[in-house]
């Protein structure tokens, strides 16, 4: 006959105290280096110093492959009645650059282009900005507006040149409207597809939360726009620039821009001033970009991260 134990003189074994999982050597952690000052640079920061050649170089490359290809047109292509057509990329330099009467006149007529372009993107910024937050919180607003502003846009900025000139003139008033013209559209486009952007959960809980119109364009929409807007921007400060050369080409009244600059070096077959300019417009061009590129980062840069392909 079996005995049953009393339940009472029952007592359960002691559970297994928990293994602590093995850290590994303290220095050796990612937190401890970040803290030590004298600890080694991170694996990320080593993979960006190891990337830098691979960002330099091909540039690089490029840079004097196309050099190579100029010096090979003006050598062997075109003969010496024609080179004044392009000329070597020294004589550019000596010529264009070293030589600081020449380079002054170029660097002054580039600061009146950048001074309109500058004028004409913050225009166009307010307009394309205001504009599509209109167009967002309303579809009758977007229905009514888009075809015209895809019609701004379609229009050839040469066939609008004389109504440009009858009702502005020719003088700096008008080259800022050909900026506005040309940069518009992208701020405007880029901004609105930012704001119809955010998620529609998120729309769902600002409704939950009985939020209104500006509470969610302000806390909502905008901040999800940042990116799409940024992107805008540096699309329309490179065509505000392209803008600023055209209507200065066009409208020779004023302040002499580098348009009219361009336009006189081609006149009076200067090869190496014309090239110079257009070489200080891309330049232009390029710092502008890069310059919104920059504030681009600084804004959104800490939560912002855009996905790239390795390889």
């Amino acid at each position: 006959m079996t005995t049953t134990p009393d339940v009472a003189d029952y007592t359960p074994a002691a559970a297994p105290a928990p293994e602590m999982p093995d850290l590994g050597d303290p220095d050796s952690s990612g937190e401890d280096s970040a803290l030590d000052p004298s600890a080694p640079p991170s694996a990320s920061k080593r993979i960006r110093v190891a990337d830098l050649p691979r960002m330099v170089l091909p540039p690089m490359l490029l840079g004097g492959a196309l050099i190579t290809f100029w010096y090979y047109i003006t050598r062997i292509v075109l003969d010496e009645t024609r080179r004044f057509l392009l000329p070597y990329p020294h004589d550019v330099l000596q010529v264009g650059f070293l030589e600081w009467d020449k380079f002054s006149i170029i660097l002054k007529a580039l600061g009146s282009s950048a001074k309109v372009a500058g004028i004409g993107l913050a225009i166009a910024i307010t307009i394309g900005m205001l504009l599509a937050m209109l167009m967002s919180q309303a579809k009758i607003f977007e229905r009514a507006l888009f075809p015209f502003m895809v019609t701004v846009q379609a229009i050839p900025i040469l066939a609008i040149v004389p109504l440009i000139s009858f009702w502005w003139g020719t003088g700096q008033p008008s080259r800022v409207i050909v900026c506005v013209i040309i940069s518009l559209f992208p701020i405007l486009m880029n901004t609105l597809f930012g704001l119809q952007s955010a998620e529609r959960g998120m729309h769902d809980l600002f409704t939950l939360h009985h939020a209104g119109r500006l509470t969610r364009l302000r806390k909502l929409m905008f901040p999800a726009a940042l990116p799409a807007v940024f992107a805008g921007l540096r699309i329309s400060a490179g065509l505000s620039v392209i803008g600023a050369i055209v209507g200065d080409f066009f409208f020779g009244r004023g302040e002499i821009g580098i348009g009219q600059r361009i336009r006189r070096y081609a006149f009076q077959l200067d090869g190496e001033e014309l090239l110079t300019a257009v070489i200080m417009s891309s330049v232009l061009g390029v710092v502008v970009f890069w310059t919104f590129g920059l504030i681009q980062k600084l804004v959104i840069g800490k939560w912002y991260e855009p996905q790239a392909i390795s390889g």
